[in-house]
């Protein structure tokens, strides 16, 4: 894992929480920016407001943002939007959804947190993070976040882990959706398919397959164990050298498999050769994920002396 990359400052989330959001922050919140300070709250006129380019969030969900500007009209703004400065006006940071929702309430204002923000990549990181950490991005959203910020911050897949608070297999689970074809990450992304039926699906290797368990979830509405299964009995590798093996065989494979995966974080495939012998196939699918397949063998091998 790369050594050199600098800690975010203190984050956006640490900010935030600084602030108590058990009541709604009045229009007349905080005073008037005077170009200087970081670190206050001001309330700000919107139309001066440029919304955030690095926006990780691609769809918006029209019934939740007018509860949302029911919610401003009786209750105020609960949580101020973030901004930086910008020649001439702001940038947000963080809080679309609340700046679309105040503007349909007919609010002008709106109370902000101004912060200093050294950097472009800076900025793409806050506007990343902020949203990962508050887990309002579907799973596709999530996937290309995750690789944003491998690909454009130069985050490892170990340091993005940390960032977030997950798992570095779930950063893994989450990247290989972008594999799945289109009209999957589609209905991913319009929560017509959850993230547990897109993890199943990428375990099978034929896109031909692939979009045919998808069409059987969408018509059957079969549950993730459901597709699961059928992955199992239908997503199978052929044997190599046409050797069948017994139904107890292939079960007792499939569960070594499963428990690879479940263990490894990624792709297990075991294949039953000639006279008992075979080979165990595991994927990997950047150099962090294979450095960190390589850490695990490396703890295993350390564990066993």
């Amino acid at each position: 894992m790369s050594k050199g990359k600098p800690v975010l400052g203190r984050g956006l989330a640490s900010l935030i929480s600084r602030q108590p959001v058990d009541a709604a922050v009045p229009l007349s919140a905080g005073r008037e920016d005077d170009g200087k300070s970081n670190e206050i709250i001001a309330s700000l006129e919107i139309s001066r407001i440029e919304k955030n380019p690095y926006q990780p969030r691609a769809d918006f969900d029209p019934v939740a943002l007018d509860e949302l500007k029911r919610s401003i009209k009786e209750k105020g703004i609960i949580q101020p939007v973030t901004v930086r400065r910008i020649e001439g006006g702001y940038q947000l940071i963080s809080g679309e959804r609340r700046i679309r929702a105040a503007r349909d309430a007919g609010l002008k204002q709106i109370p902000a947190y101004i912060i200093r923000v050294r950097s472009n990549e800076e900025m793409l990181e806050l506007a990343l993070i902020e949203n990962l950490q508050r887990e309002q991005l579907n799973p596709i959203e999530t996937a290309i976040s995750y690789k944003r910020l491998i690909d454009e911050c130069r985050y490892t897949q170990e340091q993005v882990s940390e960032k977030i608070g997950k798992d570095r297999s779930t950063v893994t689970n989450f990247l290989r959706l972008l594999k799945l074809p289109e009209p999957i990450q589609i209905a991913l992304r319009k929560g017509e398919l959850s993230s547990g039926h897109g993890r199943a699906l990428v375990a099978v290797e034929e896109d031909r397959l692939q979009m045919s368990i998808f069409r059987r979830i969408m018509t059957a509405g079969l549950s993730v164990r459901q597709v699961e299964r059928l992955v199992r009995e239908k997503g199978k590798p052929k044997r190599k050298q046409g050797i069948r093996s017994s139904s107890a065989s292939s079960s007792a494979i499939s569960s070594v498999e499963e428990r690879l995966r479940q263990f490894l974080g990624t792709k297990v495939q075991v294949r039953s050769l000639r006279d008992g012998k075979g080979e165990i196939v595991i994927e990997f699918y950047s150099p962090d994920d294979l450095e960190r397949l390589l850490e695990i063998f490396a703890e295993i091998e350390h564990r066993s002396h």
